[in-house]
């Protein structure tokens, strides 16, 4: 990928990683310029070549991340990966171009002006059980106490129009279970979600469908900058990604994967909690729920 400063001098190393003081590499020969000078992504144990590779390798288009997966065990590195795709492209008819680089570029920055970091899959401060699902994110943006990820920890959803018993109930729970030495782990959306993390402060992750600069939902801003300094904020999508539908399924697999087990807390029967319920028990993870009136439809997931 070319010419790269040392690492702290960078700034894809060092306090930004987790790795404070680490020692310079050596000078290459400059081949292209520097697409990260003046950035300062957390990058993990990674060069600063690879991990920008990593970046521009998953924002490229139709490589989500099984493909991206499998072209890192094919070619070794994402700098490799990247250089074969237009050949492996126009083997199958194709014209192919990667993400712009100027693109990655501005993702870098804006992850730093948020002050987060990313987080790649070999990491080891990537969460262990999260990486043990089928097509786990690559690479995740955080915001907080990364310490957070590596603790056992317990999802809790349920209904956004959750009932004023079922919200006492979930904060409750989940205060409970951060006295006992675990992670809450949530989606920040309105009703149970946000009960729990409330609960749980500082013992909670927040998954959010959004990048990790966007508050969603907005009433929720306050609590999404307090999980972020207290706890830990976590993303998949890059910064600057509305939330839309199809990111709430993606969302729900890493609150379950992360997960020992999770509570459902009043859901209806067709509700993003009983996915993350499923994909929970489709991981071998425990599932739990609190049953609830007959009454009331929004037990009726709960009472199945």
């Amino acid at each position: 990928m070319g010419a790269r400063l040392p690492l702290a001098h960078q700034g894809i190393g060092g306090d930004c990683c987790g790795r404070a003081g680490a020692a310079p590499r050596q000078h290459r020969a400059p081949a292209r310029r520097d697409r990260t000078k003046g950035r300062r992504p957390v990058v993990s144990d990674l060069a600063q070549d690879e991990a920008f590779a990593r970046i521009r390798l998953l924002r490229s288009p139709n490589v989500g991340p099984v493909t991206y997966a499998q072209l890192l065990r094919r070619f070794g590195t994402a700098d490799v990966a990247l250089d074969a795709l237009p050949d492996l492209a126009r083997r199958g008819g194709q014209a192919y171009r990667a993400a712009d680089a100027r693109r990655i570029e501005d993702e870098i920055a804006a992850v730093r002006r948020a002050g987060a970091r990313y987080l790649f899959h070999d990491s080891p401060d990537y969460p262990s059980l999260l990486r043990e699902i089928e097509g786990s994110p690559p690479i995740l943006t955080v915001r907080g106490d990364g310490s957070l990820a590596a603790l056992p920890s317990i999802a809790i959803v349920g209904a956004r129009n959750a009932s004023a018993a079922a919200v006492k109930l979930a904060r409750d729970f989940a205060a409970v279970l951060a006295e006992a030495g675990f992670v809450v782990v949530s989606g920040l959306a309105r009703g149970i979600d946000g009960a729990a993390h409330r609960g749980a402060l500082p013992a909670t992750v927040g998954v959010i469908a959004s990048g990790i600069d966007i508050a969603y939902p907005p009433e929720h801003a306050d609590l999404q900058e307090q999980i972020a300094s207290q706890g830990l904020l976590l993303a998949e999508q890059p910064p600057g990604t509305e939330p839309l539908a199809r990111h709430f399924p993606s969302r729900n697999r890493i609150i379950a994967g992360m997960a020992v087990g999770t509570l459902v807390v009043e859901a209806a029967p067709k509700s993003g909690s009983l996915i993350t319920a499923r994909l929970a028990g489709e991981a071998g993870r425990e599932v739990m729920a609190i049953p609830g009136s007959p009454l009331d439809p929004r037990s009726h997931g709960c009472n199945q």
